[in-house]
């Protein structure tokens, strides 16, 4: 029910007809079914996408899954709201219709075709990208086109010629989906077509860079083959191109987020963690970490716990005065995860740096372990928070008793 709704409990009451059958909530975009009942679109195709083959009010097999909007219902509705607005109530605002399979079919055949027109194609490339925006249904549809291998085709069709604004947009409208394994494939196992991307991430429009980057993450996450995901991990210039967008003004908050889960997909290959310390992922991710959401953190987190394994992430951490004030005050402060990355990666700190150990401790390390250690945080959290009391003992007043308590005994964590 949209927020506006609230005080419906106290003065309003919503007529049966306007609810819904299954969520029983205020219908925001009513559909007919084959059986003649009307439901809230989202509802309904949840219901169906869960397997279910029946009206949910008439048990009558559903013979056609065809969903047609009930714009009078939808109408009385949004009556009805403005009727009691001055009791909280929001309109519904009118929902856009989903895009027609054989309309995206149609755009598709105009972006693919050899034989149209640059500008003809470009139109249709654009509205393609227009439809993808609206709405997650829209990508289904197009999705369910063979859209991505079209795509693929189009960016891909001269990797070695300067790329157009076909190449743009098709790269644009593939940034907002998650490619199969066999189109990462498809990209990954020919190296003119990762340079291609790569030398994207250098293009003078942010937006080129983000959505090369988009790409360039999803095919990481999508690779299955070590090989392959080392060698796109390695390709000449792609840290450096992907540390640029963290580094690039908070204005643009897409070019972090995109950033910050390109550069995680790519330190999970261990091989290549000191091209991205060299590419100054370190000092990329320390300087904004205070200013990330919470998923962003999370990632931001778990690629410093990464490059913090290998001995250059530690010296590179190591040496910006802010790394361990912010690790310490990231525990229990996000997100259960969170405060487990940032355990990690200041145990790995403190393990092979004097000058890291003693700013943990003077940010009150010692009190936030403690703290988690007695949290409802995860057993992992737990145990390298105990490894690292351990290895602290020196820095606690009456270190004794601390060392010589049971808790700490048999922690099954080492240092990275």
């Amino acid at each position: 029910m949209p927020a506006g709704l609230e005080p419906l409990d106290i003065g309003v009451q919503i007529p049966y007809y306007f609810r819904c059958p299954i969520s029983l909530e205020l219908m925001c975009d009513p559909v007919t079914v084959c059986t003649g009942q009307t439901y809230d679109r989202s509802s309904i195709e949840s219901w169906v996408a869960t397997g279910n083959t029946t009206c949910p009010v008439t048990r009558a097999p559903l013979t056609d899954f065809t969903l047609i909007p009930n714009h009078t219902l939808r109408r009385l509705i949004q009556e009805w709201c403005v009727a009691n607005r001055s009791f909280g109530v929001e309109r519904i605002p009118t929902p856009k219709q989903p895009a027609e399979p054989i309309l995206v079919r149609s755009l598709l055949s105009q972006a693919s075709s050899g034989s149209g027109s640059f500008s003809v194609r470009l139109s249709a490339l654009r509205r393609l990208r227009g439809l993808a925006r609206e709405s997650e249904k829209n990508r289904s549809v197009i999705a369910g086109s063979d859209a991505r291998a079209i795509l693929l085709s189009i960016v891909f069709a001269d990797a070695a010629a300067i790329p157009t604004e076909l190449n743009l947009e098709s790269i644009a409208i593939l940034s907002m989906f998650t490619l199969s394994e066999p189109e990462c494939l498809f990209v990954a196992s020919d190296s003119e077509r990762v340079s291609y991307l790569v030398n994207l991430l250098f293009h003078s429009s942010i937006d080129v860079r983000v959505n090369s980057a988009a790409l360039i993450e999803s095919i990481a996450a999508g690779l299955r083959s070590p090989d392959l995901r080392s060698q796109l991990s390695g390709a000449e210039g792609v840290f450096e191109g992907i540390v640029g967008l963290l580094n690039y003004p908070a204005a643009y908050p897409r070019a972090v987020k995109v950033g910050i889960k390109a550069l995680f997909a790519l330190c999970l290959v261990k091989q290549h963690r000191e091209r991205a310390v060299a590419a100054g992922a370190a000092e990329a991710l320390v300087d904004r970490l205070a200013e990330y959401e919470k998923c962003d953190a999370e990632r931001a987190l778990a690629t410093v716990e990464l490059l913090c394994r290998i001995p250059a992430g530690c010296e590179a951490f190591a040496a910006h005065a802010l790394t361990a004030p912010l690790l310490v005050k990231t525990i229990l402060k996000i997100s259960d995860r969170a405060t487990e990355y940032a355990a990690g990666a200041l145990l790995s700190l403190c393990s092979a740096s004097e000058r890291a150990k003693c700013e943990a401790v003077a940010a009150g390390v010692l009190t936030q372990l403690l703290l988690l250690v007695q949290s409802d945080c995860t057993e992992r959290a737990k145990r390298k928070a105990q490894t690292l009391l351990k290895s602290l003992r020196d820095s606690w007043p009456h270190h004794d008793s601390i060392a010589n308590t049971d808790d700490y005994a048999g922690s099954d964590v080492v240092p990275f």
